[in-house]
């Protein structure tokens, strides 16, 4: 084995975290994909043998070139009317899949990641390299180009609004399924008092329907409750999922990806789901694994 090829173990051995923080960053898994790709190439056309700290060195680099691609996205414009949600990732409800551990370790819910995409880029990169994956303010600050103590403002910045804007769930997930399953049959059924016997009086249900069209906010358990009774389409099937590690559902329309979302339950009752239901994303990221 030639050194070439015991630098790409080393970098396969960092993979599923190099991608981890390009998914929190960017909430994209195809564009999470290219940011670790050229990560390698980076480290593939540098001076390896000169980095002393290669998990560090490859965290910031991916952190870096997320922030690029970031700004760039901004400077296109290529923002949607409202809401953008990240691209879900979805596991039968019996278990996670591993390579998917890293990319929803920590409580990382769509819910979240709606939050992380309201912050601006700099705090967006302060928070997840410093919060979620121990980077030291100095390493941010360099890939900021700002001082340890501005880095530090932006992730505390950045840390009350995530702490404000996300929901807390129950601890325990598990009586979660119950609350979904019977949100699912109920909403089947079109019966409205199972919808609002199951939803918090002041839920919340966000969803993103592609770049063209607003998102789509409902409040209060009696519009969510209404509104999910469009699950009675024909050719509509809506099962049970673990998306980004928490309760949820994902649907077809006659075999086609139609919708995945989770739920946040407390109390017993469902207070927030927040739902990508742009077919054409979904259709992107494969057919669903349930």
């Amino acid at each position: 084995m030639d050194e070439r090829d015991r630098l790409a173990g080393r970098f396969e051995q960092r993979r599923g975290r190099l991608r981890a923080v390009a998914y929190r960053m960017l909430g994209s898994l195809n564009e999470a994909d290219d940011a670790v790709q050229e990560a390698w190439l980076r480290l593939d056309r540098g001076r390896a043998d000169e980095i002393e700290d290669l998990d560090a060195w490859l965290t910031t680099v991916v952190g870096r070139i997320s922030l690029n691609m970031l700004r760039a996205r901004a400077s296109r414009r290529e923002q949607p009317l409202g809401v953008r949600m990240a691209d879900p990732v979805v596991d039968p409800v019996d278990g996670t899949d591993p390579e998917h551990e890293a990319l929803v370790a920590g409580a990382v819910g769509l819910a979240m990641h709606v939050v992380l995409d309201q912050l601006g880029p700099a705090e967006r990169l302060a928070y997840v390299l410093h919060d979620m994956f121990a980077v030291p303010f100095d390493d941010v600050a360099t890939v900021l180009d700002r001082s340890p103590d501005a880095a530090r403002q932006l992730a505390s910045r950045a840390r009350r609004r995530v702490r404000e804007a996300t929901p807390v769930a129950d601890a325990d997930a598990g009586a979660g399924w119950e609350v979904v399953d019977a949100f699912i049959a109920a909403a089947r059924e079109g019966d409205l008092e199972g919808l609002v016997a199951v939803l918090d009086p002041d839920v919340v249900l966000r969803a993103d329907l592609g770049p063209l069209k607003p998102t789509r906010i409902m409040r209060g358990a009696q519009a969510v409750a209404k509104g999910a009774r469009s699950f009675q389409r024909p050719g509509l099937v809506v099962r049970p999922a673990l998306v980004n590690g928490a309760p949820g559902a994902v649907s077809t329309l006659h075999g086609e990806p139609f919708s995945a979302g989770s739920v946040v339950i407390r109390g017993g009752r469902i207070v927030a789901i927040d739902l990508l239901a742009d077919p054409e994303r979904l259709r992107a990221l494969g057919p669903f694994p349930v």
